[in-house]
């Protein structure tokens, strides 16, 4: 069982008090009017993170000059390709056909502009994620990220815009059947994974969503979705194995599982909990096929956790400053997810494994 915390492992001073945005707010509501106009995705279907990247940059703390030169850097480096317009409509009868079709997004995200005109934010999540759940492995959890800032912010835009990328890249992975689940411990269900003989050695991809679909056609990995028993405790465990795992590895894949869970979070507050149940499954299946990348780890014994959580680390003002400081977006982004979870489960490791990844402290592993 991952360990609860008491008030007194929470942050209380000021600076670590909750996220809030700073002084620039007119700087990225100008940055954030310019978003839609750029691609969801660049050269070859990597996810274009600059939308979410800006908000969680104000919520650290960032700068009017930080947030700039943040987006000039990364629209620049990256690339970013000028959205397409839609084509034709689509209607209630029609977008599904739509469903895992990259080239469709121009008319999914006009279709979902029109829902959320119609239902409001909150009645649009609540209509339409339930068909796309079991999909979100779409782009990586990528559409995950925008749905998560686009409710953060409470961004009918934003929303609508998630919608479309998530129809648009839906990953289908092998379908829970019902059957008897395995074990309640999310930890152990990427262990089992770890014994299915053809994920290893099979070849990786620069893209996380192809190693995702490449391992989810494995036939050994089929019954991965239901090993694992769904309870009010799950997302819990799942953050704690997250973090454990990025604690362990620093991996890239296992950072995408820890801010992954806290995307989640916050989609779920706007979900039935039947459709958080599905996202959390599907999510969870979608880590497991990771497991090669991530080169099969052994998580880290609880003794070594509990070790590394009471090492001195900086404090969130401090980390917070360094990312802002940082072009690298996955920087900025585990940052503010580090952080939120931390204030939500109260585990300083989250403190510590976020100052391991920007530099600031030695390797304690």
């Amino acid at each position: 069982m991952p360990p609860r915390f008491t008030d007194e492992h929470r942050t209380t001073s000021e600076d670590e008090g909750m996220a809030r945005p700073g002084a620039a707010g007119d700087d990225i509501a100008a940055l954030m009017a310019e978003m839609p106009h750029w691609g969801s995705e660049f050269e070859r279907t990597f996810a274009n993170h600059a939308p979410m990247v800006l908000v969680a940059l104000a919520r650290i703390g960032g700068k009017p000059h930080q947030l700039r030169r943040f987006f000039a850097y990364y629209r620049d480096t990256k690339r970013l390709l000028p959205f397409a317009q839609a084509r034709s409509p689509l209607s209630a009868e029609t977008w599904r056909a739509s469903i895992g079709h990259r080239q469709s997004e121009p008319e999914l995200r006009l279709f979902f502009a029109g829902e959320v005109s119609r239902l409001g934010l909150d009645g649009a999540v609540r209509h339409y994620l339930p068909v796309l759940a079991p999909g979100i492995a779409a782009s990586a959890f990528h559409a995950l990220m925008r749905m998560a800032y686009g409710v953060l912010e409470q961004d009918p835009d934003a929303v609508a815009i998630a919608l479309g990328y998530w129809a648009a890249t839906y990953l289908a992975l092998p379908a829970a059947t019902g059957a008897e689940p395995r074990t309640d411990d999310p930890a152990e269900v990427l262990a089992l994974t770890a014994t299915i003989p053809a994920l290893h050695g099979l070849p990786l991809h620069d893209l996380l969503w192809q190693n995702m679909r490449d391992a989810a056609a494995i036939p050994g990995f089929r019954p991965v979705v239901d090993w694992l028993e769904i309870g009010p405790d799950t997302m819990r465990r799942m953050a704690a194995t997250a973090l454990a795992l990025f604690a362990g590895t620093q991996h890239f894949a296992a950072l995408h599982a820890l801010t992954g869970l806290h995307w989640i979070r916050l989609v779920s507050a706007h979900c039935d909990a039947t459709t958080t149940a599905t996202m959390l499954r599907v999510f969870w299946q979608g880590i497991a096929a990771l497991m090669g990348e991530l080169g099969f780890p052994a998580l880290p014994e609880a003794s070594a956790l509990d070790r590394w959580r009471h090492l001195p680390a900086p404090g969130w003002a401090d980390i917070h400053a360094a990312a802002a400081e940082s072009f690298d977006e996955h920087d900025i982004s585990l940052a503010f997810s580090a952080f939120a979870e931390m204030n939500a489960y109260g585990d300083p490791l989250y403190r510590v494994a976020a100052a391991r990844r920007l530099g600031m402290i030695g390797d304690y592993r």
